[in-house]
């Protein structure tokens, strides 16, 4: 039995030995290959444009909040969102119970004192008459009175005569004026009983479209709460977030490419505004970009902004050399006779090329186009 044992024993080593001797020849054969004629592109810094991007929301260029001035309930809501409407259109009708007794109230106050005035007019005529007669007459008197023909009695009595038309005169007109004072407050008091009852029906300020609807017929509409949304019939813009570090770089008239994916599309479009505050806590201000007349657009679409901010240097190399393999980028990279793959961090496309942020370094040699089936550590000759 030991002897058995120890034959076993001693074929075990020859195997295992046969075994690690076979492996370092299997890869010593593999090195001595022929290597892979490859070609091969070498990295170096470019111009490249510099390109910055923020993304945004497209509004309407004109767009209201439509709210009641005086509280009321609603009675009727004539529209639902997307509907078109005019300008003038009543949208929103409030209870109007209250606003039309005011208005009645006020219109029974302007016809009692107009009704007073024919009195009045006629006073300040009597008024009018009985001067012109003590004016008469005192002339008379004061003329006989030169010549000694009349008392001093009646000169007196004709004189007072006049005085106390002249008084009465002055009275009546001050009463035209008081009353004429009234009916102008009247007047106003009317008017503004009539404004105040228009403002139960809620009509559009401008052509347009309804956005949003958030009001029902019973609610309480309240001044300044929401009822409804109306955007402007015309252009739209795009309000984009952009980081305040670029402020020096943006500004009014700049052209800008905006991508909107829910279209597929892009389009051109032109810096009209800068917001000047900046938001603290974001960190960013706000640009708005015309955009050309589209039926496609809508409110509320997601969008990008591209600014060209000139030009800068960056390693670029063809998107074709990239290789994806799930969330990992890796190009292949000749050196020292082998093909070694680099992990690579991108940046910015243009055109068929696109920038490499990190993993690659000036001087290194890409190989492109790959040959099928050529793999991280192969021989290679880089050939021209």
């Amino acid at each position: 039995m030991k002897t058995t044992f120890s034959i076993l024993i001693l074929a075990g080593g020859l195997l295992a030995g046969c075994g690690a001797s076979r492996a370092p020849r299997e890869a010593a054969s593999a090195t001595r290959s022929a290597p892979i004629a490859v070609q091969a592109l070498s990295v170096s810094l470019s111009e490249w444009p510099a390109v910055y991007e923020a993304v945004g929301t497209v509004r309407a260029r004109s767009a209201a909040v439509i709210s009641a001035k005086v509280m009321g309930y609603v009675r009727e809501v004539r529209v639902q969102a997307g509907d078109r409407v005019r300008q003038g259109e009543v949208l929103v009708l409030l209870d109007a119970r209250d606003p039309d007794a005011a208005n009645r109230q006020a219109e029974a106050a302007r016809n009692e004192v107009q009704s007073a005035l024919p009195e009045v007019e006629s006073a300040l005529a009597a008024a009018k008459a009985s001067l012109d007669l003590a004016q008469v007459t005192f002339r008379r008197l004061e003329d006989l009175f030169n010549k000694k023909s009349v008392s001093n009695q009646e000169f007196d009595e004709a004189s007072a005569k006049l005085k106390v038309a002249e008084a009465n005169y002055r009275m009546a007109q001050a009463k035209r004026t008081q009353l004429a004072s009234k009916i102008a407050q009247a007047e106003a008091a009317y008017d503004s009983a009539q404004i105040t009852r228009s403002y139960s029906e809620i009509a559009a300020p401008f052509d347009g479209t309804v956005t949003e609807k958030t009001v029902e017929p019973g609610n309480l509409a309240a001044p300044g709460a929401p009822l409804l949304t109306i955007e402007k019939q015309g252009p739209y813009r795009l309000e984009a977030s952009v980081e305040e570090s670029k402020l020096a770089q943006i500004h009014a008239g700049q052209s800008a490419t905006v991508t909107l994916d829910a279209l597929g599309r892009s389009l051109e479009g032109r810096v009209s505004e800068i917001v000047p505050a900046v938001d603290a806590a974001a960190r960013a201000f706000t640009v708005k970009i015309d955009l050309p007349a589209s039926p496609l657009l809508r409110s509320g679409l997601f969008g990008r902004a591209r600014f060209n901010l000139g030009r800068r240097q960056a390693l670029a190399v063809p998107a074709a050399v990239i290789q994806e393999r799930g969330q990992l980028l890796s190009v292949l990279v000749a050196e020292g006779g082998f093909a070694r793959a680099r992990l690579v961090t991108l940046g910015q496309k243009s055109q068929d090329r696109i920038e490499a942020l990190s993993g690659l370094s000036p001087g290194d040699r890409v190989i492109f186009p790959a040959p099928a089936g050529l793999w991280d550590g192969a021989r290679v000759e880089v050939r021209p």
